[in-house]
């Protein structure tokens, strides 16, 4: 993008053609060039290119390509897909736009917007046609263009009735303050402006053209106040200024809206109010003692603007202001009555208070005294609905009451429901902005986050309830998936306690296809009800995490992680030995071997990584703290003694204090030398972080959704790599083929001596003996890894053998496949919002409620030092905390 402008070639009414190798072209139709820059707003935009090509404003669609990629479109719907489409054509001159919609452009909505596109930045550049023919006004849907090379036309919007033609070399905002309404351009008049063209341009503009952008003058009624060019403003103060909030007013005309500025605001103290004579609402209604808004305080301004759309959420607002109509309008019930006079209240921006409230009518009139509004209503007994009885609309109050107005949390709940219905992963602070820039509210993060809670429960029934359906669920997942099992347990309070269950689709998978190796993890579910989950996964033939069982308990201790082990060891029903792979800080190692007895444990490396990195402290000396983690890992790599006792030694040189922290930590645990289970410290990565980021894009679901959740995500898991492992044509899975090439190339030139049909002594830097019967070979790496080493594979081309026979089961595609051969069964009505009926006031299952004590049991996390701060040693006492000018020290 040169110099913040970008030129949008903007093509419409053809059709795309797709090629043969799937890029797609644009056939037929019509172009445009539209310049734009970093501050144009999205909503412009689009009516601007609605004009241009004569489409319904509410039926145009945008799309466009990214650089260098033909064949998926993107759409634009919103300012952040604009923004992000300006961002990717950072470096380009122009962009393609493909544009398409409903024929016939509303001129109405043109006439919303004229106040708004003079801060645009828009501006329309020459027609293309791609048949060659000269663009017209009627090519381009009513538009007539007249480019000017030399120099561009200045937008000037005013109300005098005068021709004004003004050419400069920039675009120029034009303000005007009227108190008549602006005449459309496209009225009877005998004045015009006049517009300045190119001679050398091939497109005239026609005389009786009804409009023509950024080229001709609005013509309107006599102006009242003479008109002011700002020629200093930039493209940010133009944003600033349109951007300012409105407020409104009451003249002669009846009610306009007052820009004024935000600068100062006013900060409103949140008192409960309850439905009296002098009450607007109930203490449940208001926002909480300590939260408070901030409403603009509006000044003094002559400037009248008329009101745009963009300036509140259209369709919401829209149907909020036909709420309330008139007298004899009928509602439902008083409920709904009071609703309605909210929302069109917010609509209308004015606050109000009920006189008489309750079930039989309501009597309403503005907070501030001596303003007209008022309105009645009353039950209709025979026709068993709620009439308005008399309404007087109009505001005499000058909008007084809008500006210290307090705002219902219902109110409030409403507004981030609907938010949330079109983007439900909006964050409070997204939110927060929003409810600012289309009210006027300044919320604080506590009640936004407060508002989404209860407008979550209104969308997705009640997490509380939720629990409900627990004892269904087990049930219906038995019954959907056979071989499933799942277990629920409850205390006598009917308080969940421990919930588990284990898929029939991973039950299988990790006994027909897994190495017998388990990662158990927990993470928290992040509710209001502290449950944590547990989790059991396994390794599949590639190396990919495979989940196999998981639990929703109370609180994570030592007897919640037996009771998860027993149920593992239940739903698995297997002999064989198993490694279960755990954090060192939780002290699994005696429940899993109390529960499963011929087992083996060993100490997750990516959580002693993370331990070792945040307990290093210096001094350091040598190559310094950074090549420690290197270190720590070749520790655990290590295959004999002398390599374990050199990276050790290292440490040592490097810190003392690491040394002693690396060995104090059992290393028959988590070392290749002295561990006697499965191989796995070469996994680095967090196993538990996949169900972290599960838990956090879900956050606010009901329990059930959760869990609905993690099973979409195994059955997804499954049956991506069941497609995907569709297409390998190897013996191996890809990445233990890779292994097993690397370790070919490693066995060219090596040297073979036979001394049996099954010792063969290999030749390299040392002398390896390989027992292609036992599958060892004393560099020790076969047995290890699973995978003959590079001085096996010299010993099988020497012989002829064929390496995969030497492989181990575990790593083949077979085996893959196995794992992955049982979908999972869909559960219908899982993830369904629990009704807010009545239907029991008793409840099966209750969500856990973790007392002060139970949660004090959990041992408080210790405060480690940043691991990225760089700790002063002194260079020469070798001390900590001060360096060389400083130290004292007598040597």
């Amino acid at each position: 993008m040169v110099k913040g402008k970008l030129i949008l070639i903007c093509q419409s009414g053809g059709e795309f053609v797709s090629d043969a190798d799937g890029t797609l072209s644009y056939n037929r139709g019509e172009a445009n060039a539209v310049n734009i820059n970093q501050d144009t707003p999205f909503d412009h935009l689009k009516i601007k290119l609605a004009e241009m090509c004569n489409l319904e404003l509410k039926t145009v669609s945008i799309k466009y390509f990214l650089p260098g990629n033909r064949k998926t479109l993107i759409n634009l719907r919103s300012e952040r897909d604009f923004k992000r489409m300006v961002e990717f054509h950072a470096n380009s001159v122009t962009a393609e736009i493909f544009v398409s919609g409903k024929e016939g452009f509303d001129h109405e909505a043109l006439n919303t917007y004229t106040d708004s596109s003079r801060t645009i930045g828009l501006k329309l550049a020459e027609n293309v046609n791609h048949h060659g023919t000269p663009a017209t006004a009627a090519d381009s849907g009513g538009l007539s263009i007249t480019p000017s090379k030399a120099m561009p036309l200045r937008t000037v919007h005013t109300d005098a009735a005068s021709p004004i033609a003004i050419q400069s070399d920039c675009l120029v905002d034009v303000h005007i303050s009227c108190q008549e309404p602006a005449i459309n351009a496209t009225a009877d008049s005998s004045s015009q402006a006049t517009t300045s063209s190119n001679p050398f341009s091939g497109h005239v503009a026609e005389d009786d053209s009804d409009y023509a952008p950024r080229s001709r003058a609005a013509v309107g009624t006599t102006a009242q106040s003479p008109i002011s060019f700002d020629y200093d403003s930039t493209p940010a103060d133009t944003v600033k200024k349109r951007r300012r909030t409105a407020s409104w007013t009451i003249g002669a005309n009846g009610p306009t809206i007052v820009v004024t500025g935000n600068d100062s605001k006013e900060k409103i103290s949140r008192k409960k109010k309850s439905r009296s004579s002098t009450g607007v609402m109930d203490s449940n209604d208001t926002v909480e003692d300590e939260d408070y808004v901030q409403l603009p305080d509006d000044s003094d301004s002559s400037s009248a603007v008329a009101l745009r759309d963009e300036d509140l959420p259209e369709k919401l607002v829209a149907t909020w202001k036909e709420g309330i109509t008139g007298v004899g309008q009928d509602f439902k019930s008083v409920k709904e009555f009071r609703a309605a006079l909210q929302k069109y209240a917010v609509a209308n921006r004015f606050v109000y208070k009920l006189k008489k409230n309750d079930a039989s009518r309501v009597s309403g009139r503005c907070t501030v005294e001596g303003c007209s509004w008022r309105i009645h209503a009353s039950r209709v007994p025979a026709a068993q609905t709620f009439r308005i009885r008399k309404f007087n609309y109009l505001h005499t109050c000058g909008g007084e009451s809008w500006k210290s107005g307090h705002r219902t949390r219902n109110w409030l709940v409403s507004i981030i429901k609907e938010r949330l219905r079109d983007s439900p992963n909006d964050k409070p602070r997204e939110i927060a902005k929003g409810i600012l820039r289309d009210f006027g509210i300044k919320l604080r993060y506590r009640q936004v986050r407060r508002g989404m809670e209860d407008a979550k429960e209104q969308l997705q029934g009640s997490y509380r309830k939720s629990y409900n359906r627990l004892p269904w669920f087990c049930e219906k997942v038995v019954n959907t998936n056979p071989g499933t099992v799942a277990k629920l347990m409850i205390n006598d309070e009917k308080i969940l306690q421990r919930f588990f269950f284990s898929l029939h689709a991973s039950i299988h998978g990790f006994k027909h296809g897994c190495r017998p190796l388990i990662f158990l993890e927990a993470t928290s579910l992040r509710s209001r009800y502290k449950e944590t989950l547990l989790t059991a996964t396994a390794v599949d033939a590639d190396d990919g995490f495979f989940p196999v069982a998981f639990a929703v308990i109370d609180i994570e201790n030592d007897d919640s992680w037996r009771w998860f082990l027993q149920q593992l060891k239940s739903a698995l029903s297997t002999l064989q030995s198993i490694t279960f792979i755990s954090d060192r800080e939780k002290n699994l190692k005696n429940s899993v071997l109390e529960v499963f007895e011929n087992a083996c444990h060993g100490y997750s490396i990516f959580h002693l990584l993370e331990s070792f990195k945040r307990n290093l402290k210096g001094p350091f000396s040598g190559d310094g703290r950074n090549v420690l983690p290197e270190i720590f890992l070749s520790v655990a790599h290590a295959v004999r003694l002398g390599g374990f006792k050199n990276s050790t030694e290292k440490i040592k040189q490097i810190s003392s204090h690491a040394y002693d922290w690396v060995i104090q930590i059992e290393p028959e645990c988590w070392t290749s030398l002295l561990f006697k289970g499965q191989h796995y410290n070469y996994v680095t990565e967090d196993v538990a972080e996949p169900y972290s980021k599960l838990i956090e894009d879900s956050r606010g679901s009901t329990i059930m959704q959760k869990i609905e959740a993690l099973i979409c995500m195994l059955g997804d898991l499954i049956d991506h790599r069941k497609l995907e492992s569709s297409n390998w044509s190897t013996k191996l899975t890809p990445s233990k083929e890779r292994k097993i090439q690397e370790e070919a190339v490693k066995a060219d030139g090596l040297k073979v001596l036979f001394s049996s049909n099954v010792l063969f002594e290999v030749h390299d830097e040392m002398t390896h003996v390989v027992n292609i019967e036992n599958r060892e070979c004393t560099c020790l790496e076969w047995k290890q890894s699973g995978l003959p080493c590079c001085h096996a594979v010299a010993v099988f081309k020497s012989t002829g053998k064929c390496v995969y026979d030497y492989c181990s089961s575990y790593f083949t595609v077979e085996s893959y496949c196995s794992t992955y051969s049982v979908s999972v069964n869909p559960i219908p009505g899982i993830g369904a919002p629990v009704e807010e009926d009545g239907e029991s006031d008793t409840a099966d299952v209750l969500p856990p409620c973790p007392s002060e004590s139970q949660i004090e049991e959990k041992p408080e996390e210790t405060k480690t030092v940043d691991p990225d701060k760089r700790t002063v040693s002194c260079s020469r006492c070798k001390e900590p905390g001060h360096n060389k000018a400083s130290c004292k020290a007598t040597l």
